[in-house]
This record gives structure tokens, sequence and C-alpha cells, in this order.
């Protein structure tokens, strides 16, 4: 019993960790090293000619120009001199930002609950719940070897495209050295901008957290605040009050606030959020089979509210952030708005970015901005609509700060040194042979990362219902 007792305590640790205080810088800042380790790059400079999405335009046949340093020199339309082209015939956009999600859990197989819930604790705390994600977790967090579950979770994202995610929990932080992906609230561009709480403070409990957090606001430390809120139906008292106590008793409404969820806002309380300069992330597809109804984001759009996109997590959220894009445009119909493909696209990009408070850094294909990119395969004569209507079987090559992380075998191996291409682990992705780089967690002195065929047997052995990548 007292062991299945730390078990749990550990459980509800992982999940609850609030993201407070910067965390201590990983060990290749500490060295003067690069923050991201070396991964497989272009053997030159390089232009990748495509439709390059920017944000004003489309550029159809333009050239996005990848200098010596791995940040972008030039997007232009005329062709560059000097530099090798790479003709993709796909659609070029920023790397994906998945601002919600719980990585660590992203092992598991997508749940339809066959019961809805009043609120997040009503399933937190249901038997059901336990016994599918909760109990599972436990023991594969004592089997496992250390931060499988993450290295899989980040896989999971990058091959859908995104390129910085959000939610990361206490394991991460010991794990800068050895991020896929960037993590928008943990070590990122020399710096830490963002700090995460799951849930408002009860009584003395977290109210410290959150003090540090407002304090950091106020010294201008920090950009961007997640607070999960408000998250369950639009009648249930607890989640209808959270909002009055976050801004009222707490005093915590402010420009750095980021509001995850909020099913159970009203739209003046949205409208009050835009008054304050507060942010939301919004997780259609958890929110809907979780309560069967979602938060109002067709007025928050409507108020001019800065609004970002999650997946969540795979036991009640999409599969991917595209595939949670399909699911944001069919609620707004629902819910009467009619947004543009661009908007849509802008909300898992550039206005993500700014949510996160790294406007200046991602977001944008731009002249001196890392090469953070995706490039989709082209089948929609409008290339907004491309994006929105793609699934991670479209994608053709993830690029993160200049590095080749993911993409197509043949091009990889046309892009990269003959040497990089050849540690590269072969995969067959939706019928499409592609090439992953798992060497970012290559550390001086240690062993080699785990490729991905490794982290799967691993998990398979010890959990044979493992929820598939590439389903």
């Amino acid at each position: 019993m007292a062991a299945r007792k730390t078990r749990r305590d550990r459980f509800e640790r992982l999940y609850n960790a609030p993201v407070f205080e910067a965390v201590e810088p990983p060990r290749a800042r500490r060295a003067a090293r690069r923050e991201l380790a070396l991964r497989a790059a272009p053997a030159e400079p390089t232009a990748l000619r495509g439709c390059i999405l920017t944000p004003t335009q489309a550029i159809e046949k333009g050239y996005l120009v990848i200098g010596a340093g791995k940040e972008i020199q030039a997007v232009q339309k005329s062709k560059p001199e000097g530099v090798r082209v790479h003709d993709t015939g796909g659609v070029i956009v920023p790397g994906l930002i998945d601002l919600h999600g719980h990585p660590e859990f992203n092992i598991f197989a997508a749940w339809e609950p066959p019961r809805q819930f009043v609120n997040r604790y009503s399933w937190r705390g249901s038997p059901l719940y336990k016994e599918l994600v909760r109990g599972p977790q436990n023991r594969l967090l004592t089997v496992l070897p250390p931060k499988t579950q993450l290295r899989y979770a980040e896989i999971r994202a990058l091959v859908g495209g995104v390129t910085a995610i959000q939610g990361t929990g206490e394991a991460a932080t010991s794990y800068q050295d050895e991020a896929l992906v960037r993590n928008v609230d943990k070590w990122i561009f020399g710096g830490q901008v963002g700090r995460s709480m799951i849930d408002l403070p009860s009584g003395d409990f977290g109210k410290p957290q959150l003090d540090s957090i407002l304090d950091g606001i106020k010294n201008d430390e920090v950009k961007a605040f997640y607070i999960h809120l408000a998250e369950g139906r639009s009648d249930n008292e607890r989640s209808k009050g959270e909002f009055k106590k976050l801004a009222t008793e707490l005093k915590a409404l402010t420009d750095k606030t980021v509001v995850i969820h909020g099913t159970a806002l009203t739209k003046a309380e949205l409208s009050d959020m835009k008054d304050a300069g507060a942010k939301l992330v919004w997780s259609p597809q958890s929110n809907l089979r979780l309560y069967g109804e979602t938060t109002r984001a067709a007025d928050a759009l409507e108020l001019g509210l800065l609004v970002g996109l999650g997946a969540d997590w795979l036991p009640s959220g999409s599969t991917s952030l595209l595939a949670e894009l399909k699911v944001a445009r069919r609620e707004l119909f629902n819910q009467g708005a009619k947004p543009k493909p661009k908007k849509l696209v802008d909300m898992v990009t550039r206005d993500a970015a700014k949510v996160a408070g790294l406007e200046d850094k991602l977001g944008q294909l731009k002249e001196g901005r890392p090469a953070d990119l995706v490039v989709l395969e082209r089948r929609e004569e409008d290339p907004w609509e491309n994006v929105v209507e793609a699934d991670p079987g479209w994608v053709e090559l993830v690029m993160i700060d200049g590095d080749l992380a993911y993409g197509r075998a043949d091009w990889l191996r046309a892009l990269a040194e003959p040497a990089q291409a050849d540690n590269l682990e072969p995969l067959i992705a939706w019928g499409k042979r592609m090439l992953l780089d798992t060497s970012y967690a290559v550390s001086p002195g240690s062993s080699a990362a785990p490729k991905l065929t490794k982290l799967r047997a691993d998990l398979i052995k010890e959990y044979p219902q493992v929820g598939p990548i590439f389903a």
C-alpha cells in the first residue's frame, strides 16, 4: 500500500509540477557551447524553393536561403547566386508551435471516454482515468529508462511538423541539453521567458509559486505565464468561479497571462482578458471529448483576443497539431465564425509565437531568424488551405535551427554531409521513406541517444498498447 501511494504521489508531482522559477542553464550553455546539440545540417548554404508563407503574403516559386550560420539569410522571389538550390515543390511554413500539452503522457493511444465530465477535477479523480492513464504511467516511470516517454513524445511532435512545444513536466527541467524540439516554457534562446502552473493555488498551497511568477512578470523576466483555467462545462460552478479567483482574488490577470482551455469563460470574461492583454490557448478536441463543449473561441477572435492552439495530450486530445487545426476550424464554423485559412495557420505560427513571448525569434520566416521550418507536400491551390488540410503524412522536411531534424530520405541524403546522413534513422512514415535525427541527446562523454526503434521496443515491452506515432 505504501509503495502504491508513493507512485501516486510521484505521478501527481510530475503532472502538477509548476515552472515558477528559471531552471538552471543547460550544460551546453554553461560550457559556452551552442544551445541545441549539433545535428545533421546542410553540407553548404542552401536555398529551398517552394511556396513560402510569410506574415503578409505567399511567395509562389520563392527562395528561402539558409546561410552558413544556419539562420535564414533571405526570403526572396529571385534565384539566389552562389548557393545550392533544392526545389521542394511544396509549401514552406514556419515550424509549428504547440502551445498546450503534457508530452510525457503522449505514449498512450487516443481515448474516447464513455461518459462526459463536469470539469478536469472530476476526470482526474475517476477510477477509469486511474486505470487507463495514471496507473500505467506510474508503472512506466518506475521500469523504463529516464525520459523514455518524453523522447518518444518529442519525436511524435517533430514528425507532425512541430518545432516548439509547451507543457513538458518536471523531468524536462534537467533535459535541456537533450531537447529534440524547443520547449517554450523552459530554457530557450539563451534564457527562459515562460512559466506555468496546472491548477490555481488552494489556500497556501501553490501561492508562493504564483507570487514568484507574478514577481517575474513585474520585473519583465517572464513573458508568458501559462495557467489551466475554467476547464469544464459552462454550467459547472467550480469552473465558472476560477476566472474571478484569478483576476480578483489572486490579481494574476496580466498582459503575460496565458489561459489554457477557458471552456467555462463567458464573452464578458474573454473581453476582460482582452482588456488586460492576456492570451488564450485553445484545445477543442480534448474539451469536446471530456466535457461535450469547448471554449467560445469565435467570441475570442471577434474580440481580438490573441489565440493559439494546443493538441493537449493523447488520452483526450488530437494525435497532432495539424489534426487539431481541423477540429478548430469545424468548431469555429459551428460557433458561427468563418476564419480564413491564413488566420488558422497564424494560430500555430505567428500568433502562437506572440502568445509565447517569442515573436522576435519564432513564428515567421524572416531574414536573420533561426531556420525553424516545415515543408509540406503541395496538394491545394491555396497554400494556406494546404497547411490546414495537411496531416503529418504530408510533412516532407523539418528543420530546427537550420538542422535537418526529419525529412524525406532522398532529400536528406542530398542535403546533408554523407557521414551525417548515414547516422540518421531510416523510417517508413505513412508510406514514405524518411530519415530521423535523434543525435540531439549526445553530450560529450555520454552514450548515443536511443533511436526511435529502441524507444518503441522498450515501451511496447512494458506497455504493449502504446499509442503508435505513424498512425
